[in-house]
């Protein structure tokens, strides 16, 4: 029998008469129910928030630190409860599932340290000039599916530190995870501060278009954050969006096959390939290349994909039936073209589960869709390259500019690559690490904004000036 969730709403854990099936991806069974919200538990929600505001935004950061630590906390001491739940909803192998619980709990703790601190900009015997940072105000956060609870804690977090009070908002195929949460911290955060609903996608313009939320924190496909954009407007609210990438991994002739093989596996194929910042396109040396995709081919082969509660997975189910349809097609048109797979393409149609085959391809021209598009999914197109120039340019040529990677002995000329690429992170002999003390921002069609660091924080805040003119005849 599946599992009924509530809502956290202004300190207290709430439910609706009507509810939304989540299903585990790996079997298609129902595993939990929770509220299906709509503007009048929105407007709930967000009324508490403006009511915790008032009194949240005069609370010092030790105050508001000691909070964040307790969310920490509560991560770290029901770690093992909330990640094996996150594979069942999400799909991913408990080893990630678990690496994702314990980031959120490192990432909420280590962010708590950060500060906003006064700047004096001028203090002598005439004027004293002072730049503060206020909080925005009620923050509305809209989360996605792959990454659930970590993305959860990279708005709440920050916008708690800051000040602000938060309507949080998780994707409806994931969550559960986040609704444990929400049951951990009820009386561990002031009432109103840290609300979670959910609902439906038609829940999303709701909330960025409501008249008391005064800023939107997203993360998700470009094409939604565009519409975010457009709705949060109106208003004129704040945003900081997260979106898509499409990002280019460049392999030098220098590199050592057996020793980057596997690394580039996992660049591409964790948590089944669901990552925004996972390498969508590899491009090779030409000097290396066969020696190199056959590497990547032949350790794919050792690689189980299956349900993420079994031990032994190494890759999941797609998360949700439509994204699983959207890999499929992207792989039946490389299929059309007739380009080279050197492993997987094949779909069992009659089984049960989002199950995609890992699915590496030989070399495809830049216009495949499988190439051009962020596939999203265990696909992996790998690229030759001639020379260093020629796949700059291949790899700047996309709308989008999230991460990229560079591997490579010769260090200065990986950083000299680096520094060429237009994205907003760049890995060098390594690969999907984030760290709570850098800005996580994408250029171009990528992202609005930066998360994670000082200037993550920042996002949430306005920028106050005080101006004292001394000894004024008044």
């Amino acid at each position: 029998m599946a599992t009924q969730y509530k809502n956290l709403i202004n300190g207290e854990m709430v439910s609706t008469d009507k509810t939304l099936e989540v299903l585990n991806p790996a079997t298609e069974e129902v595993i939990g129910l929770v509220p299906a919200c709509g503007a009048e538990e929105l407007d709930t929600a967000v009324a508490a928030a403006r009511a915790a505001f008032k009194t949240w935004r005069k609370t010092s950061m030790d105050e508001r630190r000691a909070a964040i630590m307790a969310i920490a906390g509560a991560i770290n001491e029901n770690s093992e409860e909330l990640y094996r739940l996150l594979t069942a909803e999400q799909g991913k192998p408990h080893e990630q599932a678990k690496g994702e619980i314990m980031g959120a709990a490192y990432m909420a703790s280590t962010q708590a340290s950060l500060d906003l601190e006064d700047e004096m900009v001028q203090d002598d015997e005439k004027e004293s000039i002072r730049t503060r940072r206020v909080p925005v105000g009620v923050v509305g956060g809209i989360v996605p599916w792959n990454f659930p609870v970590s993305m959860a804690i990279q708005k709440i977090v920050p916008a708690m530190l800051s000040g602000c009070t938060i309507v949080l908002k998780p994707s409806p195929f994931t969550p559960l995870t986040t609704l444990k949460l929400a049951e951990l911290i009820a009386d561990k955060v002031p009432a109103g501060v840290v609300n979670i609903i959910t609902g439906e996608d038609s829940l999303g313009p709701l909330i960025t278009e409501h008249a008391d939320i005064d800023k939107i924190t997203f993360t998700g496909s470009t094409a939604t954050g565009k519409k975010i954009m457009e709705g949060a407007a109106g208003d004129l609210k704040r945003i900081t969006l997260e979106l898509g990438g499409n990002d280019a991994s460049i392999v030098m002739p220098d590199a050592d096959v057996e020793k980057v093989a596997e690394q580039l596996f996992w660049a591409s194929f964790m948590n089944a390939g669901q990552i925004c910042i996972a390498a969508k396109r590899v491009y090779i040396h030409e000097d290396i290349y066969d020696d190199l995709s056959a590497a990547i081919a032949e350790y794919a082969k050792g690689v189980t994909v299956g349900d993420g509660s079994q031990q032994g997975t190494g890759v999941g189910p797609i998360q949700n039936k439509k994204q699983f349809e959207r890999v499929k097609e992207l792989i039946q048109d490389a299929k059309d073209n007739g380009y080279k797979f050197l492993i997987g393409g094949d779909v069992d149609p009659s089984g049960t589960g989002y199950f995609v085959p890992l699915t590496i391809l030989d070399n495809p021209p830049e216009d495949a869709r499988i190439v051009a598009e962020e596939q999203f999914g265990p696909v992996m197109p790998l690229m030759k390259f001639s020379t260093e120039d020629e796949v700059i340019e291949r790899a700047n040529n996309s709308d989008y500019g999230l991460a990229g990677a560079v591997w490579t002995k010769d260090e200065e000329k990986g950083v000299e690559i680096a520094e060429k690429l237009e994205t907003g992170t760049v890995w060098i002999n390594q690969f999907l690490k984030l760290t709570p003390h850098t800005p996580f921002a994408g250029h171009k069609q990528s992202g609005f904004g930066a998360e994670y660091g000082k200037e993550g924080l920042l996002e949430f805040t306005y920028p106050q000036v005080i101006m004292l003119k001394k000894n004024a005849p008044v």
